[in-house]
């Protein structure tokens, strides 16, 4: 307690409170604030009970927040890193790819491509994971996660249109693993049909769907329940394989072209075999990605977390660890075992020595699979049958558990995530016409709208039955959505913001911009003309909302960037030297407040806007004025024309001149404006009438001013000027009546608002140099605006 004590004489600050960081604390320990909400309530309830104000905010259960139904109401269920990241994040990556595709893919493309494809794959995830685990511990991170990051961070326009295709991409994926748990029902059953295999495939999904939604609808309970029953199935399938790897073989699974580990099948199976149309690498790639796609579900369930910050890093990435470490373990034993062909007869076991005319590895054990081998007709083997690892377990049920389990779960995780990240997509009233799906009920605020959209879409892709297809359709989506991620987290990362600040201590910039990258690559080498229509959509959503401008502040590090960007170029202008090319009038308006000139700024304005700088300013004698930043500074000073000078007093028509003055002294303008005009001349009589009127003009405009020093003898024009400064001795009367310039301009620049202003003498009297600029402009049907040259030649425009 002594260190917490603070003294008159003490220099040191006092030591730091935990309880003020609540991000360090652990989540036992942490405590919210109460919101808003809950005050207001609280003042309410005030008037009608003795509780003070501060002892019902003390009574308030810890956590209550702003979506708190009330202290009265169940608070809402949270999970835990484990069952609501790690998990759910291995039940959605372990689907039907890992059961019905991987051997196949092993029988394609050899077990050291298949191990590089699945490596290729982790490093995209394991990029993507870091990035979301730096997003995830820079602030709250809210249900609808995946959006919410990317909208947050690079702003509504690509947030918006990757959270509409995302949610797309994760009903896609219910239907993915519905048409595999389906494909496997059918097998079982194969000599009974309803109406045929597809069919069959397409009833029972529906069914599968219609069972996933109804747990869905129960609830995240019930979700998690049934995601940690299906985990312990799944590994006792995995224990069965395994066990299965190192027993004997019968006759029948032999015939099948299981023999367990042999090292010349292991070696024969290292190379690629291709086959078919998608007998090629990015086409095995673009098959297999799918199965490593949901990496993202802790995240699209934030709002469901304890404590997110700290969840998705943890369970993400040990995720992706294990489910890993089980691909690869899964590619190297089923390639060890099984050959690629066999007839699944077991009339083909040979007798006897000779393998005379046998073709193929299974001749070594005894087996002829020649004939189905020349014909392609083999129904069995790694490259063959999609029940591979059945075959290869102890217990070939307890695959078929794992199958179900493994498929079931993630289309189920699936099934919950993308109406999750729809609703928070509709919250924020972007798009036209969603926003009915925004509604939640429940303590959880459970989207079942929502949930109802993305059933009717999973059966719509049902209906395609074709596992592959839907593949490569579903990896663009997430490889779309994994690269924006990537270049939200390198963007937020280079732009410096201030509000860029992750906990997690272990992403790089770097890892994010090349996750961001392959992801692009790795798209057009999937399938180039999916990854063009997803380009496009996205850009048609994209327009949508620059068109609409949707009034939405969150922050984004886009806004960040534009301030680094301008304070970027503004410091590398101060390296460009000028040159008339580049001429812009960058405007220092005198205005005083700017409302008070209005028509001086918006004349102004007019040749500004949107391709120069105005600043409107104001004098204060007793200091230097200064403007602009670096090459952003002001070249041009624009003055309104003081039309009641001669009814100012003196001191002030003075003062003003002099500001003038002050002003012109620091404004790098050189501007000449010539101007030539076709207008017929003024008849002669009437030229000189409009001469004598502007003398008259003049000499009434600078009466009162005259000093009249010829007349005084004895006395110095000096000696005059110490009490009346601003008044015109009889020389510089004049040697500045120049009033015929009004005669050449009225001849020659009738309708002209552009002229050049001549440089008046260093000593020249304020009111002489008022007078002279009332009578110059005296008479001409336009507005003028007097633009002073520099007396240099600098840039002529030929007039045809």
């Amino acid at each position: 307690m002594e260190l917490r004590k603070t003294s008159l004489y003490s220099t040191i600050d006092m030591v730091p409170q935990m309880e003020h960081y609540a991000g360090t604390l652990p989540c036992e320990q942490a405590k919210s604030r109460p919101s808003l909400e809950a005050l207001r309530k609280t003042f309410e309830e005030r008037a009608g009970g003795n509780m003070t104000s501060d002892e019902r905010i003390s009574n308030m259960p810890d956590g209550e927040n702003e979506e708190s139904q009330g202290p009265s109401e169940e608070s809402p269920v949270r999970f835990g890193w484990i069952y609501g990241v790690k998990i759910p994040c291995m039940m959605n990556i372990w689907g039907v790819t890992l059961f019905l595709q991987l051997t196949w893919i092993t029988s394609q493309a050899g077990i050291v491509l298949t191990v590089i494809i699945i490596l290729m794959s982790v490093t995209v995830t394991t990029a993507t994971a870091l990035s979301i685990s730096a997003i995830a511990t820079n602030g709250r991170v809210v249900s609808g996660g995946t959006y919410f990051m990317i909208s947050r961070s690079l702003g509504p326009e690509l947030g918006a249109s990757i959270g509409l295709i995302f949610s797309f991409a994760n009903a896609l994926s219910v239907a993915l693993n519905t048409v595999g748990f389906a494909q496997v029902v059918c097998d079982l059953i194969f000599n009974v049909h309803m109406v045929d295999y597809t069919n069959d495939m397409r009833i029972v999904g529906v069914i599968t769907v219609t069972a996933l939604l109804g747990i869905s609808l129960a609830g995240m309970e019930w979700e998690t329940k049934a995601q940690i029953l299906f985990f312990l199935v799944l590994m006792v399938s995995f224990a069965n394989y395994f066990v299965g790897t190192i027993i004997p073989h019968s006759v029948e699974k032999q015939g099948r072209g299981v023999f367990g580990y042999r090292s010349d099948i292991f070696i024969e199976n290292l190379t690629p075999n291709w086959r078919g149309p998608t007998g090629s690498f990015f086409a095995q790639f673009s098959i297999f990605f799918p199965a490593v796609t949901g990496i993202l579900y802790g995240a699209n369930i934030t709002g469901d977390l304890k404590d997110p910050s700290s969840a998705i890093p943890k369970g993400t990435l040990m995720a992706i660890f294990w489910t890993t470490l089980s691909y690869i373990m899964v590619a190297v034993t089923s390639g060890a075992c099984v050959v690629r062909d066999a007839s699944g007869n077991t009339s083909d076991i040979m007798t006897g020595n000779s393998t005379d005319g046998c073709v193929g590895l299974a001749c070594k054990y005894g087996w002829n699979f020649t004939q189905c081998t020349e014909s392609q007709s083999c129904q069995y083997g790694l490259a063959n049958n999609v029940q591979v690892m059945a075959e290869l377990s102890g217990f070939y049920y307890l695959i078929t558990a794992g199958v179900f389990a493994a498929s079931l779960s993630s289309a189920l995780g699936y099934l919950v995530s993308a109406p999750k990240i729809f609703q928070c997509l509709c919250k924020d009233n972007i798009y036209p016409y969603i926003g009915v799906f925004a509604k939640g009920y429940g303590k959880n605020d459970e989207p079942l709208r929502a949930y109802l959209l993305t059933y009717f879409i999973a059966i719509a892709f049902i209906l395609i039955a074709e596992l592959n297809t839907i593949s490569a359709i579903i990896s663009n989506f997430f490889l779309c959505s994994f690269g924006l991620i990537n270049i939200s987290c390198f963007h937020a990362a280079i732009t410096n913001s201030p509000g860029w600040r992750p906990s997690f201590p272990y992403y790089n910039k770097w890892i994010a911009l090349y996750g961001a990258v392959v992801c692009v690559v790795l798209m057009f080498f999937f399938t180039w003309w999916t990854a063009l229509i997803t380009f496009g959509v996205i850009a048609v959503l994209f327009g949508y909302i620059i068109y609409k401008k949707p009034k939405i502040n969150w922050g984004s590090s886009v806004q960040a960037s534009s301030y680094n960007v301008a304070l970027s170029y503004s410091m590398s202008l101060t390296g460009v030297e000028d040159h008339v090319k580049n001429f812009r009038p960058q405007c220092l308006v005198m205005t005083g407040p700017p409302n008070q000139r209005p028509a001086l700024v918006d004349f102004v304005g007019a040749f500004t806007k949107n391709a120069s700088l105005m600043i409107c300013g104001d004098i204060m004698m007793v200091s230097q004025p200064a403007s602009g930043l670096g090459k952003l500074k002001p070249n041009t000073l624009v003055l309104g024309f003081k039309s009641n000078w001669r009814e100012s007093s003196p001191e002030t028509l003075l003062m003003e001149y002099f500001k003038q003055r002050k002003i012109r002294r620091k404004i790098n303008t050189c501007i000449r404006v010539f101007i030539v005009e076709n207008e017929q001349d003024i008849e002669e009589p009437d030229m000189y009438l409009v001469l004598l009127c502007s003398m008259d003009r003049f000499l009434d405009s600078v009466a009162p001013f005259r000093l009249h020093d010829e007349q005084q003898e004895g006395v110095s024009v000096q000696e005059l000027r110490q009490k009346d400064p601003w008044k015109i001795s009889d020389k510089e009367f004049e040697s500045e009546r120049k009033v015929r310039l009004n005669e050449i301009i009225r001849k020659n620049s009738q309708h002209t608002a552009l002229v050049s202003l001549p440089v008046p003498h260093s000593d020249c009297p304020s009111a002489l140099y008022m007078a002279w600029l009332d009578t110059l402009t005296c008479g001409l049907h336009c507005p003028v605006v007097l633009i002073r040259g520099n007396q240099e030649n600098v840039l002529t425009f030929y007039l045809q």
